[in-house]
Order: structure tokens, then sequence, then C-alpha cells
């Protein structure tokens, strides 16, 4: 459905997405998961045709996104970050006006304006103005005016930004809704994780307008590999590399991290109730390893994210002297993204 070949845009100086190849499937949900100012908007900007690509091209249900625009822009709906619904409208006008502006057939105005309402759950509130309108009500709102010219390809940009948790999870349900009853394919970006994981067939992870990893969320997760232990440890100043070498020789251990953003330590590994009680033993023999608190967890999206875009901050690093590319200040910086 969607087809990205070596998509570069740049503004001045600066490369906001760097190389970008992906392929979309037809009634897909694929996610664009990374930070703010990661390159996300930027992307759905462009296959909407609503600005160019420096280099590389795409194509969107068949068309060309600089050859042939006008088809393009026929086969997308679009729900742009910022509310664009006119507030002393009420819901039912504003499906209206914009039934008039992408031409929808007279005699399927009233009848496809209802079955939109119907499918987010607004049909009660059609006749309220927009400005007494919820937070999520006005969201979905955005999406029922995307859909209603029944286009094959929606894009979503940052759809539950700035909702309650409650309602961000009523916004997921309508979203899975949609997928299966317009069969449609879909584009997300988000930065919240349990979105991505919950919502998406495929994720690409989106860092400084590079594509750092592209799967399904459970694939993704496995290539942590295994259970996550993160211990809490009495001195703060633990050394990692002491405990890498003492857990070495268990052979259900795949690796051990230092976590920047508190100084914990994370060790991956299998059947980690089973084999807690081991590791314990053992670090209670190395030297100055006094461990405060252990936490069980599976891999989450938020692991993900952090291990390969510090390999990729690595990578630029020596590139960039100039910029806060330390591990420490780069795990910082994009901690606040997770779901704990």
């Amino acid at each position: 459905m969607i087809i990205i070949k070596n998509l570069f845009k740049q503004y001045d100086n600066v490369t906001v997405l760097n190389d970008i190849n992906i392929e979309v499937f037809d009634n897909e949900v694929f996610g664009l998961l990374g930070p703010n100012g990661a390159g996300k908007t930027t992307l759905i900007h462009i296959l909407a045709t609503l600005i160019k690509p420096t280099a590389g091209t795409a194509t969107v249900n068949g068309y060309d996104i600089i050859k042939n625009p006008s088809e393009v822009r026929s086969s997308i709906g679009i729900v742009f970050q910022a509310p664009s619904s006119d507030d002393m409208l009420t819901g039912y006008e504003n499906l209206k006006l914009h039934s008039l502006l992408y031409a929808v057939p007279k005699e399927l105005r009233e009848k496809r304006i209802s079955e939109v309402l119907e499918l987010v759950g607004l049909t009660n509130r059609k006749d309220d103005q927009v400005k007494k309108y919820s937070g999520g009500m006005r969201r979905r709102l955005e999406i029922a005016r995307g859909l209603l010219h029944k286009p094959t390809v929606i894009f979503l940009d940052e759809p539950t930004l700035g909702l309650d948790p409650s309602s961000r999870e009523v916004m997921w349900k309508y979203i899975n809704r949609l997928v299966k009853d317009e069969k449609i394919t879909l584009i997300l970006t988000t930065h919240y994780m349990e979105e991505a994981d919950f919502l998406c067939d495929r994720i690409g992870i989106i860092d400084k307008g590079t594509i750092i990893a592209l799967d399904s969320p459970t694939q993704l997760k496995e290539q942590l590999g295994g259970e996550v232990i993160e211990m809490e440890f009495a001195n703060k100043h633990v050394d990692k590399e002491n405990i890498d070498r003492v857990l070495k020789q268990c052979n259900f251990v795949r690796k051990v991290e230092l976590e920047a953003k508190n100084g914990n330590v994370l060790i991956y590994v299998d059947d980690a109730s089973h084999n807690l009680p081991t590791i314990l033993k053992i670090l209670d023999k190395a030297n100055n390893t006094e461990v405060e608190s252990v936490e069980l967890r599976s891999p989450t999206l938020n692991d993900v994210f952090l291990k390969f875009a510090q390999r990729h901050i690595t990578k630029k690093q020596g590139q960039d002297e100039d910029e806060d590319d330390s591990e420490g200040g780069f795990m910082e910086k994009y901690a606040q993204y997770g779901n704990k």
C-alpha cells in the first residue's frame, strides 16, 4: 500500500529524514515510534503531499507522491496533532463541510456521515457544538472526518496526545474497530510505547530521522532476549563490569546492562523466577554488591527503544561532538517516553 524509497528531507544544514526505506502492507497498522523531533510528523506530511522530500520518493496506493499528488490526496485521510475542527460548528456540520470539500456524492453524503458518527460513538452528540466536546470526543470527530470520503490509507499523527489514560484506552478501541470495519491501512505516529504495542502490527523506531529498528512488537522485544531482572544496589556506583564478569558463569544470563537513568542494573535472563535465587547467591559473594531491591518483568518496548537508540547514538559519537550524545545524557533525555 505504501512504498518509501531512499527518502531524505533537509532544512538548510539539518537532516530531518535520513534515507528512509519502508514498505507498509494493505490493511496493516504500522507505527512510527520515537521521541518528539525524531521526524515522524515530517514523514507523514511528505506522504500526505503537504511537503516535498529533498531526495527519494514514495508511492501511496500506487500513486507517486511527487508525480500524482492529487490521486494520493484522494486516497488518504489524515488526523493532525493539533485539532482542526471548527469549534463553533456542530459535529455534524463539521462532517458536512468536509464531505463537500472532498466531493462526496450527494446521494451518499448523509449515509456516510451517519456511518462515521456511529463508528466513533458520536451519534448522540452530533448536534452539539464542538467546543462542548471533551478532548477524547474531539479526537474521535477528527478521525470520523478523516474517514468520511472512504480513504484507503489514514494517517493518525499522535492520536491520543493530551488525553488522560482512560480516554486513551477508549481511543485505542475505536482505532482497532475502524481498522476492522473500514478495512483500511493505518499509519500511526506516537511516542507512547504501550500505545504502539497495543495497536500496531509492525513498528518502525525512528530517532534523529533514521529508522533504527523495524519489526513486530513481539519480535522487537524478543530481540532483547529473556526476561528482565532490575536490581537496585546499596552502592549507587556499582561496577557493572564486575557484575557482568561474575554472572558469566551462568548460561541462563543473556546480558547485563547499567540503566543510566537511575544506576540500576538490568539482567536479561531465561526463566527469571527460577534462576533469581542463583543470581542473588552469586552476587552475595561478590564484593560491594549488596542488593536493595529486585523487580522481575518481561521486556517492554521502552527497553527496545532505549536499547536500539543507545546503539544508534553510540555509532554517531565522534561525528557530533558539539551535541550531548553521551550514553547518560541520551538515556536521561529519552527515559520519559517509557511506560513504567
